[in-house]
């Protein structure tokens, strides 16, 4: 037997299945709470996890034998990465997974935005027949500028190649990426030329807030705004001023600074944010379709394979 792992999360049954296969015993244990898992943790090798709680040094500390953590998603940012890589504890995540999913989404939020679906759509519904105030733009002939070029962001390249757009890409850890999808650029190019902007990296303590105020002020068009990455990477009132300046046509956001109810709700600026009709909301699903949630797993088993 190769050890123990606990699934803590709703994961797709072919990572429990595969896992078997290479020998591993496995509790599948969804409803577990982060108390039951403190209380039994010290007993297994691996833990798995979506989004129910944070790995962090309490719960590491908790298992002396943990050798691996499999986060079923993208990003590691409910991962104490730091305090895991002191105790040689490998981090598996699976981006390659959704980044379908997310390249789609981020392209669906940008088509309903430049063609003011969602304005229509409430129209319509009220008994307001208006042509004119619901011209949309095209994308043909626009720069769409994407921060951050990994499986996210080449995803979200990849999806727009058949618009007959110009697309530039920056990554402040990344050089020679130029590919057939997107130019290489300066972050000073995204700024300049850019008509759509659309983040895709991950929470860090650098990216915290990147977008804020003085940020959106540079930018030298006026530009759609996408964000299927993190809340937290966003300065939401800095969102609704250039809104209301104009300097922002829309926004599309995936995530929130704050997100569920009733915490969202409590937020000072959630009222103007639910109520412009040029931002589209969804819950922090542009990962998490259908076919995501198995290919997740099947990425994961993959890379058990490996430890």
């Amino acid at each position: 037997m190769n050890g123990k792992i606990l699934i803590v999360d709703d994961l797709h049954p072919v990572f429990k299945s595969r896992a078997e296969q290479l020998g591993y015993e496995v509790d599948d244990r969804p409803l577990i709470t982060r108390a039951e898992t403190l209380a039994v943790i010290s007993g297994y090798d691996g833990i798995a996890v979506r989004t129910k709680f944070k790995i962090d040094r309490e719960l590491m500390e908790a298992a002396p034998g943990l050798k691996f953590v499999a986060r079923a998603g993208a990003g590691l940012d409910n991962i104490d990465e730091a305090y895991a890589k002191e105790r040689n504890i490998k981090l598996l995540n699976a981006p390659e997974g959704n980044r379908d999913a997310v390249g789609e989404h981020a392209m669906g939020m940008l088509l309903s935005l430049i063609n003011t679906h969602r304005k229509a759509d409430i129209e319509i519904r009220n008994g307001i027949w208006d042509r004119e105030g619901n011209r949309g733009w095209e994308l043909k002939g626009k720069t769409v500028g994407i921060i951050g070029y990994g499986f996210m962001g080449s995803s979200m390249a990849r999806k727009l190649s058949g618009f007959e757009v110009k697309v530039l890409a920056y990554d402040k850890y990344k050089t020679g990426f130029s590919d057939a999808y997107a130019q290489e650029c300066s972050m000073e190019e995204i700024v300049k030329h850019s008509d759509v902007l659309s983040l895709h990296i991950p929470l860090t303590s650098e990216t915290r807030q990147m977008v804020d105020e003085e940020y959106l002020y540079h930018f030298k068009k006026n530009i759609f705004f996408i964000n299927t990455a993190r809340g937290e990477i966003v300065n939401t009132k800095a969102v609704l001023a250039a809104i209301k300046s104009g300097k922002i046509l829309g926004a599309g956001l995936d995530v929130l600074e704050v997100e569920k109810f009733p915490a969202l709700a409590e937020q000072e600026w959630f009222a103007e944010l639910k109520e412009s009709e040029k931002v589209i909301l969804t819950p922090h699903v542009g990962g998490w379709t259908f076919d995501s949630y198995r290919k997740i797993s099947e990425v994961l088993a993959d890379k058990l394979e490996q430890v």
